[in-house]
């Protein structure tokens, strides 16, 4: 089991928490704050990993993820529009434990190429779906991550979310095989991201909504009350 894996698996709190300068919508997110106090009050609140969007739509940078993972004791994936092999090999030289590969975008013989050449450099690859013929295209399933996008990647992540689409494909993703799906995108509340775990998830990626919070400590006591109220 991967480290990535196995750390989302174990932790406390099976969050992986996001930093991105901006919404899809344009919204700035960051503002004045260094993205390397966020990242501290994220780890402090307890995140089992972290993500950190490096494409230029959401305002991101390789930079900034050097950054975090060099500070980061949990594993970090790094979100991105990857399509080549040299963009793994970078991603593993800035620091990334899982590489995100967009199923949506990928034919299914580079799906599997990058899936084979990331494990091959010991990343995990975090395969981003949005139906059921998108995983039945995800090699390897067992050490991948299987990542249902609550958005559109077609509208640029744009529109609103459709946590139904979670609910949807939560079967058919272990049915494939992964040891650990995740519902990402469009995860605002505590109680949203307990419902999702509490139905079988392995993990949340939540990004603008504790980039919104006031305090991601609070965010993240108010998911343990809310999984603690459903019990």
């Amino acid at each position: 089991m991967s480290a990535f894996i196995n750390a989302l698996t174990t932790g406390a709190f099976p969050v992986i928490a996001e930093l991105k300068p901006r919404s899809a919508a344009g919204e700035e997110l960051v503002g004045t704050r260094a993205p390397a106090d966020i990242a501290r009050a994220y780890l402090d609140a307890g995140a089992a990993c972290l993500s950190v969007v490096t494409g230029r739509w959401f305002g991101g940078d390789p930079a900034m993820l050097a950054e975090i993972t060099r500070l980061s004791p949990v594993p970090v994936l790094r979100k991105d529009f990857l399509t080549r092999d040299k963009q793994l090999v970078a991603s593993l030289e800035l620091g990334a434990s899982a590489v995100l590969l967009t199923a949506t975008l990928l034919p299914a013989a580079v799906l599997a190429t990058l899936v084979g050449r990331a494990l091959a450099l010991g990343l995990t690859p975090f395969v981003e779906v949005v139906d059921e013929a998108e995983i039945e295209r995800v090699p390897n399933a067992a050490d991948c991550v299987i990542a249902v996008n609550n958005k559109d990647i077609r509208d640029r992540e744009r529109g609103p979310a459709d946590l139904g689409r979670s609910t949807r494909l939560l079967s058919p993703a272990l049915a494939r095989g992964t040891r650990c799906p995740v519902s990402a995108s469009g995860i605002e509340t505590p109680e949203q991201a307990a419902r999702l775990i509490d139905a079988g998830y392995a993990g949340v990626l939540v990004g603008t909504g504790l980039l919104r919070a006031h305090s991601p400590a609070h965010w993240f006591a108010d998911l343990a009350a809310a999984r603690k109220e459903r019990l």
